[in-house]
């Protein structure tokens, strides 16, 4: 037989056998016949072969998108380190990560919402990629990573802009079996260092530079960088602000009385509660007196051919100032219902009175006030000008240091204990101001309120001279007290709303707000013990609002045994 040449082609036995069938059907071509023992041309069974071998591999081939076979990843020559036993993504997870990541050359994908932190991380390393990663590997524990190897050994580190240090290069050849799995890193485990201290191994934990990230250094001084606390900054406001619920207060009084003839004017003070918890009321030209502990109401004293424009109880004691519509301020001991004096100097009506211990200060609609010392028996000490209309508010603070006046000429002034000239003069309010309030809690903070053209409430610092907060009401503020007990201030108001509102200092949220009265609430006053406040309106009824709790006492609430004179502050 001749030789033949040799042919390429598949060695399996499918393949040969199928070429064997096919011989004798290729021996008779174009109607030719020959046996098999006669000569056979070379070139023409060489084509037939490649023609019947080119056919049974388009046959067997698998479809190009058939899912039923994964398409076989073809490796460089470089060194592919075997996984098994490995923790490759704990390993690349626990490198030090010395500087912030830059941004990738290529848009990354997105993740699907739902997709896991470790799913999203788990990336193929090992193979030959467009972005080249590092892959950890053991070091055998006599052999030490040697940095001064020449660049042509062999390894596995590849560039990433991401990474400043990567494992030491070491030759293939002496690289650990596959199966020895790597020892944990130590260095990112329950501990903390900065930056800067893995960079240069510097003993200072605090870094030297502002942290940086993507879009330049971190200046927020609420970021978790500079928190040492385990709780974000957000959570720790939402703890703080939210820890208990706000106070109740009842929103109709507990106890209403009749007040006939009570007068429905913006510019008197007819309603004060006295130390001895007593409370005074002037209708029309009488005083009365209702005890709170009894119940028991008691005339005072009858002008006969005046009418009461003002009552004022002394800080300590059973002595009442009454102000009268032809200008006298009278001097009354309430326990034996007794005038012990009557002072003159006034040329109208007296509608504002206000005591700093021996010393009674009067403001009247003559535009003056007076300050007199109820020991001597002049009728008064000093005499101070200043309002241009009537005044209708006064007010000495705690510390009996200054006095606040205010007037119908919508100004507000500040005078320095018996000084004949006002230390500030405040023109802010549009209207006139009778409701002015110290607070008890903070010192030179006052508090003052506006008519029905201005309907705001202003803070100021008496000692800068300069308004701190206001806002807006919405309707005429006609009195201001501040509460002993808390930081909370009540205002009450007329047209339009007549309501009673508690306020939280300083945000001025409203607490309540209480309404009840058909009329102007133009009279406001509070118990001695704190927790009680009165109003009276124009529909001639006073009305008692439980606005406060009791203080607390050694920083337990009020509960525990009363004194004599807390017993007798209860209302009945």
């Amino acid at each position: 037989m001749e030789d033949r040449p040799p042919l390429d082609g598949p060695t399996h036995s499918d393949t040969h056998a199928s070429v064997t069938r096919k011989r004798s059907e290729l021996t008779t071509t174009n109607g030719h016949h020959r046996s098999e023992s006669g000569p056979v041309d070379p070139a023409a069974l060489t084509e037939a072969l490649n023609h019947v071998e080119h056919g049974v591999r388009s046959r067997e081939r698998t479809p190009v998108g058939s899912p039923s076979r994964k398409r076989q990843r073809i490796y460089g020559d470089r060194f592919i380190p075997q996984r098994e036993g490995r923790d490759l993504h704990a390993a690349f997870n626990l490198l030090p990560d010395l500087n912030p990541p830059t941004t990738p050359s290529r848009s990354k994908k997105r993740i699907p919402h739902g997709e896991l932190h470790f799913q999203r991380s788990m990336t193929p390393i090992c193979y030959r990629d467009e972005r080249k990663l590092t892959v950890p590997q053991p070091t055998p524990p006599d052999l030490s990573p040697d940095t001064a190897l020449p660049s042509s050994t062999h390894s596995t580190t590849v560039n990433d802009p991401s990474r400043s240090r990567t494992p030491p290069n070491i030759p293939s050849s002496v690289l650990a079996p596959a199966s020895l799995t790597p020892s944990t890193p130590h260095k990112n485990i329950l501990t903390y260092k900065s930056p800067q201290h893995l960079r240069n191994g510097s003993a200072h934990l605090t870094p030297s530079r502002t942290p940086q990230s993507r879009h330049g250094p971190n200046m927020n001084p609420h970021s978790d960088l500079y928190s040492p606390s385990p709780v974000n900054y957000q959570s720790q406001q939402h703890l703080l602000g939210q820890n208990r619920p706000p106070r109740a207060i009842a929103k109709v009084p507990f106890k209403v009385l009749d007040a006939p003839e009570l007068a429905d004017d913006f510019y008197l003070n007819l309603v004060d509660w006295g130390s001895s918890n007593i409370l005074g009321v002037g209708l029309r030209s009488c005083v009365f007196m209702w005890n709170s502990a009894s119940g028991r109401v008691n005339k005072l004293c009858d002008l006969q051919d005046d009418t009461v424009t003002s009552v004022s109880w002394i800080q300590r004691g059973s002595h009442i100032a009454i102000g009268t519509n032809k200008g006298l301020v009278q001097i009354w001991d309430a326990e034996r219902c007794r005038r012990l004096r009557t002072m003159t100097g006034h040329s109208a009506r007296v509608g504002a009175l206000a005591w700093n211990d021996h010393i009674l200060t009067s403001g009247s609609r003559d535009r003056l006030i007076y300050h007199r010392d109820v020991r001597q028996p002049d009728p008064w000490l000093r005499k101070l000008t200043g309002h241009r209309q009537e005044v209708c508010g006064l007010r000495w603070n705690g510390e009996a240091t200054q006095l606040a006046s205010g007037g119908n000429d919508n100004k507000l002034m500040i005078w320095d204990r018996l000084e004949g000239q006002p230390k500030f003069k405040f023109t802010d309010h549009t209207a006139a101001v009778k409701a002015i309030a110290w607070s008890p809690h903070q010192s030179n903070v006052l508090a003052s309120g506006g008519g029905t053209a201005d309907r705001r409430i202003r803070f100021w610092d008496t000692k800068e001279g300069k308004c701190t907060k206001d806002i807006d009401t919405g309707s005429q503020v006609c009195n201001l007290v501040w509460s002993q007990n808390s930081n909370e201030l009540v205002s009450t108001h007329g047209f339009s709303q007549n309501q009673v509102v508690v306020w939280k200092v300083p945000s001025m949220t409203q607490v309540a707000s209480l309404t009840g009265h058909t009329y102007r609430v133009l009279y406001l006053a509070m118990s001695p013990d704190g927790q009680t406040i009165v109003t009276g309106a124009g529909d001639e009824t006073l009305r008692f609002w439980k606005a406060f709790n009791k203080p607390p006492r050694n920083g337990i609430g009020g509960d525990g045994g009363e004194s004599r004179m807390e017993q007798m502050s209860i209302i009945r």
